[in-house]
């Protein structure tokens, strides 16, 4: 097996250990939660064949679901984040620009403004669809709101850490 393939699975193992361990454990506020092993599907590199990356999201958050008794909402919002993916990055894109980019997102591949339009979206619509997958109703709407934007800022945030310490020990290598 390809040493970068061993290193990105150790990485979406570590992170879904790290998510059901300690980050679902984290309310902050009583309505923020980080929820970073998504980071793992923006990760993923976009020369993956859409069959590869929607089965390796599903199971990802598959996983997440088993050890978090949320009965598969995980797992839609994986595979609807990862299926959703290269559009968002379109959207951000000039067209036929795509085949300059590197295949695997970062800020250092993509650059700080189109990183962060990218991992914000990606996040802002991952939030949204678990938390109306959870809530099934908008019964209480400024709650929702409410969760959606929190947990959706301190992902983001937490993920533009990770993503800035991983390039540094990478450039350190």
């Amino acid at each position: 097996m390809n040493l970068n393939v061993l290193r990105e699975m150790g990485l979406a193992l570590l992170f879904v250990l790290l998510q059901v361990l300690v980050f679902n454990q984290i309310h902050l506020l009583g309505v923020a939660i980080p929820l970073v092993f998504i980071y793992v599907i923006f990760r993923m590199p976009l020369s993956l064949s859409t069959g590869w990356l929607l089965t390796a999201s599903f199971l990802l958050g598959l996983v997440v679901d088993i050890f978090s008794d949320t009965p598969g909402m995980n797992a839609l919002a994986c595979t609807i984040l990862a299926f959703m993916r290269r559009s968002v990055l379109s959207l951000y894109l000039p067209h036929g620009s795509g085949e300059h980019l590197a295949d695997v997102p970062s800020i250092k591949e993509f650059g700080m403004w189109l990183y962060v339009r990218y991992a914000l979206t990606l996040t802002l619509l991952y939030c949204v669809l678990l938390f109306v997958i959870e809530s099934l109703s908008l019964f209480d709407f400024p709650y929702l709101l409410l969760r959606i934007v929190s947990s959706t800022l301190l992902t983001f945030v937490l993920i533009l850490c990770i993503d800035s310490l991983r390039q540094n020990r990478e450039k350190r290598l």
